[in-house]
């Protein structure tokens, strides 16, 4: 490799750390090219990967901060629900009731719609053994799927991208399908992988390689960079530094070609009648997984975040506010899975790193909890509730906490083997009991 080609590479790697810091020029990524076109989707040797039956999709949603789970599947038959929260507690006769214990908050009307329709299930009482009430190591526990603190460097999702496939991009001419896609300006641990293979945007129009001004006013120019930017190595490559430059040029090419099908994919998109997506954050996630999914992108795994529940004070509006946006976020994103035909291939699910305390504090909020429920959504669900709610008497709380019943290894799980086919152990590091609702 000659010099001029090493400091091109120096200089393309100021560049991207540029990049970073202002994201509105370019996305983050460390990427393998991991996606396919739609005609992709009709080749059986595509079909029969491991870990992809039925072309099936999972769609994670983070509901960051530490959701309310009291607030969310509220136990209005219990009269210790009430003793506790004076003043933060959703009234009996607002509560969309499920059952005679609990019901779901009332801005969640249309998830309760989907309930009824056979489209949802619920998990009570998921945490971990010794609960950690920091965020940011819970978050990393429920990312790693590591609550004893083995280390481990890489997501549950890339786990699963790295087992399912191994060694599909050594394979010539061959566009590996099984990356995870998060909707996000970085990428979440979850989908961290030993050998790279997902990729973090905010939007497709901004997932794709932007030259500097100059560049830009000069084509040829920019093409030459891009050239010797991804210029093939043949040898030296045991120089670590040529070796680190030779990495990074294949990771941008890859994120490279990447970015144009993602944009490919979005184009060739058709919108239809369907309900119209609300104005959030999450609902413009969705829509864009919705617009991929419609596309025929071959990804199995995108993850999508909703932030705000970290309701130490003043909680009634801003989780009201919150649930709103779930909800209708979530209906209109099955709304046009089924337009397309889709509905039956997506199973979404739905965590946060913590609930929050039984007891409200003095500044009508909840501080950070232990158990809390999850939801699952989508036509391959087996409804209902699985569990029974959290006991909310004091001498059944763990010093002021909910007692987790589900471990959340275990919906991780049933996740694995029961939706996307692939054998949890190696993933999760141990086999874990598998429930029923998928």
């Amino acid at each position: 490799m000659t010099k001029e080609i090493i400091q091109t590479r120096r200089e393309f790697l100021r560049r991207s750390l540029f990049f970073l810091a202002t994201s509105y020029s370019a996305p983050f990524f460390l990427t393998r090219t991991v996606l396919a076109l739609d005609s992709a989707r009709a080749n059986a040797s595509t079909a029969s990967l491991p870990g992809m039956p039925d072309e099936r999709v999972l769609v994670v949603v983070q509901m960051g901060g530490g959701n309310d789970g009291l607030n969310t599947v509220v136990p209005y038959g219990l009269d210790d629900y009430y003793r506790v929260r004076n003043t933060i507690y959703i009234e009996p006769d607002r509560v969309l009731k499920l059952n005679d214990t609990v019901g779901l908050h009332p801005n969640l009307a249309r998830l309760k719609a989907m309930y009824d329709d056979g489209r949802m299930a619920i998990v009570q009482g998921v945490g971990y053994p010794n609960p950690d009430r920091s965020h940011f190591r819970s978050m990393e526990i429920w990312h790693t799927a590591d609550p004893q603190s083995k280390t481990v460097a890489y997501g549950w999702l890339g786990r699963y991208v790295d087992n399912e496939c191994p060694g599909c991009d050594a394979q010539a001419n061959r566009i590996n399908p099984m990356g995870a896609i998060g909707l996000n300006s970085e990428m979440p641990l979850a989908l961290k992988s030993r050998r790279g293979l997902s990729i973090a945007m905010d939007n497709p129009d901004a997932f794709r390689w932007t030259p500097l001004a100059e560049e830009a006013r000069d084509p040829k120019h920019a093409a030459a960079t891009f050239e010797k930017l991804n210029h093939v190595v043949t040898a030296s490559l045991d120089n670590p530094e040529i070796a680190r430059l030779d990495f990074l040029s294949r990771v941008a090419m890859n994120a490279e070609l990447s970015s144009t099908r993602i944009r490919e994919i979005v184009k060739k998109y058709k919108p239809g009648p369907v309900r119209s997506y609300p104005n959030s954050g999450l609902a413009r996630q969705l829509q864009t997984v919705a617009e991929l999914i419609g596309g025929g992108l071959d990804t199995r795994v995108y993850y999508v975040s909703l932030g705000g529940f970290d309701t130490h004070a003043n909680e009634l509006g801003t989780h009201g506010r919150l649930m709103t946006e779930l909800s209708e976020g979530i209906d209109a994103f099955y709304s046009d899975l089924d337009r397309q035909g889709n509905g039956d291939r997506v199973l979404t699910m739905t965590f946060s790193e913590f609930g929050r305390r039984v007891a409200q504090n003095a500044s009508d909020g909840t501080d950070h909890g232990t158990a809390a429920p999850m939801f699952l959504f989508g036509r391959c669900v087996k409804p209902g509730i699985y569990g029974t709610h959290p006991d909310l008497q004091p001498d059944k709380l763990d010093h002021g906490d909910l007692k987790f019943a589900t471990d959340f290894r275990s919906v991780y799980s049933t996740v694995l083997e029961n939706w996307l086919g692939a054998k949890s152990a190696p993933i999760l590091g141990q086999s874990f009991e598998k429930l029923a609702f998928v």
